[in-house]
């Protein structure tokens, strides 16, 4: 694989990595996205940007929320993209994205808030940004420490992870 030196897009689109939770009592609530200070504390020095798309949970995501992501993704001017996304419909979007030509999309979430002191979310956004500077153009998913085929891979509820389908 080859590292490309285009710019990354980062499009932000909620779930349980921008997640808050005020006490145990509350419900949580999608609030503005982590990415700028995570990427503040790693020192990245690749280009990028960050777009906040939208702020929900992924299972309230519907089909129109899905074109509006395939959209962001077909108009972007560069052709690495990282999507943070809920987990328990991240397959669903990579689906609505596999007609997308000549774009590397790499889908990532947390099982955890990035918030959270023992949070998968750092390490997984890491892989997303690494797989988006290195993978052919295709639609990918990081979770678990491994880079998946978005068309080769299922979440476990049972494991807490995801599993080549």
């Amino acid at each position: 694989m080859t590292q490309s030196d285009d710019p990354i897009l980062l499009l932000t689109t909620g779930g349980t990595i921008d997640k808050l939770y005020f006490d145990a009592l509350s419900e949580y609530q999608i609030g503005d996205t982590v990415l700028p200070r995570i990427f503040a504390m790693a020192r990245v020095t690749h280009p990028f940007e960050i777009r906040e798309l939208l702020r929900k949970d992924s299972l309230e995501l519907t089909d129109a929320d899905r074109a509006l992501i395939a959209q962001g993704v077909a108009q972007a001017p560069t052709s690495r993209i990282v999507i943070t996304h809920g987990t328990d419909t991240m397959t669903a979007t990579a689906q609505a994205l596999a007609g997308i030509e000549g774009k590397t999309i790499v889908l990532v979430g947390a099982l955890a808030p990035a918030r959270f002191a023992e949070s998968d979310a750092t390490f997984n956004l890491g892989m997303a940004f690494a797989t988006a500077q290195v993978a052919p153009p295709g639609v990918y998913i990081t979770m678990n420490g491994t880079v998946f085929r978005a068309d080769q891979v299922v979440k476990d509820r049972g494991k807490g992870a995801f599993v080549k389908r």
